[in-house]
Formats: C-alpha cells, sequence, structure tokens
C-alpha cells in the first residue's frame, strides 16, 4: 500500500487507511486525517521530513514517522 510518506509535491491523495494505534491514531485524526479525506501535497523536505501537506483548509507538516502510518489512494 502507499503511504502519505511516499507522496510527491504538487499531488492530491485520499486517505484510505490509519495505521497507526492507540494514541498515536487518535492524534493522527484530531490533525484532521481521517478515511476519505482529501489532501494536497504541498512540500517535502530534500530528505523525506517533514511532509507539509493542505487538509480541511489549513496546512500541516507531518514527521516522516507519522506520514508513513497514513494509507493514501
Amino acid at each position: 500500500m502507499r503511504t502519505l510518506k511516499d507522496a510527491r509535491t504538487g499531488e492530491t491523495l485520499t486517505v484510505t487507511k490509519l495505521t497507526g494505534k492507540g494514541a498515536v491514531k487518535r492524534r493522527i485524526m484530531d490533525m484532521g486525517l481521517t478515511k476519505g479525506v482529501s489532501v494536497y501535497v504541498r512540500k517535502v523536505a530534500p530528505l523525506g521530513d517533514p511532509v507539509e501537506i493542505t487538509v480541511r483548509g489549513y496546512e500541516l507538516s507531518l514527521r516522516r514517522a507519522d506520514a508513513e502510518l497514513v494509507q493514501v489512494g
């Protein structure tokens, strides 16, 4: 499965699944990343950490480890 960590700048993707567990999954959901939501990848740092996305009308930066928990399609 493809994750948000693998996304390229300029792509618009849809969240298909969150693979985190417990508090980590809850924190990601609290940031607005839920199943079915559309995300636009604004920037990816040269080494891949962090990933800056636009979700639900605001900008969000995710660590590589958190972006790996978000499956997209």
